[in-house]
């Protein structure tokens, strides 16, 4: 794919915004993923280019929650492994399915997993909690299916990790989310390292959009929103909709799609 001055005028802002966007509600890979896509970017190059301005922006905020203590290492180191290998095997799935293919699965998941993240309920580990090994072993199953969600498609995968390990690991919310921070890294990094093996990749692009999103996160990590929640969504929701025209339309105009 050519990188034309536009493409970085569509994606930058869009990518700052889903930094933003991820440090105060979540969801911002609902944002990130489509902007890539709205630029232009074939689909495996989306998600892999995707993937590394993540990568940075994680990279940033699973310090942040490293440093204040908000990580059990107990449970996220052996959880950061299966969602390494989780992540390998569908990213590797991935780049056998057709881009034809992902632009319906696209068309079907992108508007279920917003629903789901915009309008998810909070939980909180309200039953006994697990036995230290219990709570290991259902950690690590659910970083691997996760993980495994994320080298295929991504968005709304930190939200998922936060409430399945609050909801069946029983972790407490604050280690939950600070695990899932590094658990998320991990599945973006394995993810990472194989769409770069095979090339698909924008590297110029996702530096630069990468940065961006550090800036949206910092800024964001630093505001409390409760009102602008709604706006929030309407930013999503926006976005989400012009992909969805764009997909149809591109998938119109090639012919036979349908």
């Amino acid at each position: 794919m050519e990188l034309r001055l536009t493409t970085f005028f569509i994606v930058c802002p869009l990518i700052f915004l889903a930094g933003f966007v991820d440090s105060v509600a979540g969801g911002g890979g609902l944002i990130s993923l489509p902007a890539y896509l709205l630029a232009g970017a074939p689909v495996h190059f989306a998600l892999g280019t995707n993937k590394l301005s993540s990568t940075m922006g994680q990279l940033v905020a699973s310090f942040r929650y490293y440093k204040n203590g908000f990580v059990n290492l107990f449970l996220c180191v052996p959880s950061m492994l299966a969602a390494l290998a989780g992540s390998a095997l569908g990213t590797s799935f991935t780049m056998r399915v057709s881009e034809r293919y992902l632009q319906w699965f696209l068309l079907i998941i992108l508007p279920v997993t917003a629903c789901y993240v915009l309008w998810k309920k909070e939980l909180r580990a309200k039953a006994p909690p697990l036995s230290r090994s219990g709570a290991l072993v259902v950690s690590a199953l659910i970083s691997f299916v996760v993980g495994g969600y994320d080298g295929f498609f991504g968005p709304g995968a930190g939200t998922f990790l936060i409430l399945l390990y609050t909801g069946l690991a029983r972790v407490d919310p604050r280690a939950a989310s600070g695990n899932a921070k590094l658990v998320n890294l991990a599945s973006n990094l394995s993810a990472l390292i194989v769409f770069l093996l095979h090339g698909r990749a924008l590297i110029l692009l996702g530096l630069c959009a990468g940065a961006f999103s550090i800036a949206g996160s910092y800024l964001g990590s630093g505001l409390v929103i409760h009102r602008g929640a709604g706006l929030l969504r309407v930013f999503i929701l926006g976005v989400l909709a012009l992909l969805l025209v764009k997909i149809v339309y591109d998938m119109l105009t090639a012919g036979g799609a349908f």
